[in-house]
């Protein structure tokens, strides 16, 4: 039996160096070793109460899975990770495990936790360098004769499709753009998330049997009513996430040089600009503003330097502590020279001859806690100054698009555009309808999507099997 290793901090995880990378879109990290994540391994207390499982929006068997990376058996650690999460290799790397499964780990208590979410990518990076990932699938045993609609190709309607297939269901994915992945392919960039991984977890998807049609906006090429009543789906799941972009409504927000960030990624990701054989233009010269705190923000502040911006700052109107990015990407940013204009609003973006020249903003005190614990940001009187820039980029959160509510009847949101589901089961106030993820809840994480599709995966099992 393997001695537990009782170091206090978590083996760490090679990286590029901060002033090479941030001129690459390779990926920051690179991986452990299968030396490293035996030695990780050991750290596991394997607690009978389990915490870890508990903090897992998927529950993930954790002990187990790090149980069979000590005895050296990483084929039976995917096996145990994927029997709840079909999508490892990207879990792995994105999602915020410090707020979730490593939040109550028993070793953090003294120390730093376990960590999981780089034992996981381990487990799945291992797997994945098989020249049989795509091909060598277990597909369903049983085929059951209905059929499920999945709107979206994003993290939710990934993990709904997978387990509907597993069930037997004749699944089919309605993608809008003409890329399966969502939010996986146009949102995160790929020094953070490599396409290529994404594409292999999508194919051997397609292995198992899911359909995925894309180009395909539903309630334009076709609508909700029309899969279920005229093309035969029984049941219909929507993840179609939040991918409408909200904006500050500040005077100069219409000049050429200001972005959305959901515009910019989806150029830069997407549609490749940052590789030179793809004509993707994306302007944004030397001096770059980006107005926000959370991971997008720091994913188009990274990004916009390594496209070759001279200087890039993120403008935040709360301070550090408040900011909802994970702190390994503000510390990534940090270190790849991304400058940190905290307790700053921009009031307005100033232009010339139609282009962006500059942004005026003001500095900001935090209040005291009102009644919900959280400190306001207030103005301070007299302290405005002008930030030069040449391009911005607005990175204050998304909504949902309006177009699948406004096509179909009865289908109720709330009053931000949300689709009202029921939070155990997904299911709308139209019965055949389920939603989960983002579409739901507003923008959140990729892990609590996957469990939103999860659920609603298993309540479409249960409303189709009456």
């Amino acid at each position: 039996m393997a001695k537990i290793n009782m170091t206090l901090v978590k083996t760490p995880m090679p990286e590029q160096d901060p002033m090479v990378r941030n001129c690459n879109f390779s990926e920051v990290s690179t991986g452990y070793t299968h030396q490293m994540a035996v030695e990780e391994a050991n750290r596991c207390l394997n607690c009978k109460h389990k915490p870890c499982v508990a903090g897992c929006p998927v529950n993930i068997d954790i002990p187990n899975f790090i149980k069979s990376i000590v005895n050296e058996n990483i084929e039976e650690a995917y096996n145990i990770i994927t029997k709840t999460n079909s999508l490892p290799a990207i879990c792995g790397r994105v999602c915020p495990q410090e707020s979730q499964c490593e939040l109550p780990c028993v070793r953090g208590i003294k120390g730093e936790p376990v960590a999981i979410g780089r034992l996981e990518r381990y487990v799945a990076d291992y797997m994945m360098a098989k020249e049989t990932f795509t091909t060598d699938v277990k597909k369903p045993s049983v085929k059951k004769n209905k059929k499920v609609a999945i709107v979206g190709s994003g993290p939710a309607g990934l993990a709904a499709a997978s387990d509907l297939c597993d069930m037997g269901y004749d699944v089919t994915i309605f993608e809008a753009l003409h890329k399966a992945g969502g939010v996986l392919v146009y949102g995160i960039p790929e020094f953070r998330l490599p396409k290529e991984i994404v594409r292999k977890e999508i194919e051997r998807l397609i292995t198992k049997g899911v359909k995925i049609m894309p180009n395909m906006v539903i309630g334009k090429t076709i609508s909700i009513a029309e899969l279920h009543d005229d093309e035969g789906f029984d049941a219909i799941f929507v993840g179609t996430g939040a991918g409408l972009p909200n904006f500050m409504n500040i005077p100069g927000e219409n000049l050429n040089g200001v972005y959305s960030a959901n515009e910019f990624l989806t150029r830069v990701n997407l549609m490749k600009a940052y590789d030179p054989a793809y004509d993707t233009p994306v302007y944004f010269g030397k001096h770059v503003a980006v107005v926000g705190g959370g991971n997008v923000a720091m994913d188009a502040a990274r990004a916009a330097k390594r496209l070759g911006a001279e200087h890039v700052s993120i403008v935040y109107r709360r301070s550090e502590k408040e900011m909802p990015a994970r702190v390994e990407e503000v510390h990534h940013a940090k270190q790849e020279g991304i400058d940190f204009h905290l307790l700053t609003n921009p009031t307005k973006i100033l232009g010339e001859k139609g282009w962006v020249k500059g942004m005026e903003c003001v500095k900001m005190q935090l209040s005291e806690p009102g009644p919900d614990g959280r400190r306001r940001p207030e103005v301070i009187p007299g302290s405005e100054y002008i930030l030069d820039v040449s391009s911005v980029i607005i990175a204050i959160g998304t909504s949902p698009n309006p177009l699948i509510k406004n096509t179909t009847s009865g289908l109720e949101t709330n009053k931000w555009g949300c689709i009202i589901a029921d939070q155990e089961t997904g299911q709308t106030t139209i019965p055949y309808i389920f939603a989960g993820g983002d579409v739901v809840t507003g923008a959140a994480t990729v892990i609590l999507a996957m469990g939103a599709g999860k659920k609603a995966a298993s309540a479409i099992d249960k409303y189709l099997d009456k």
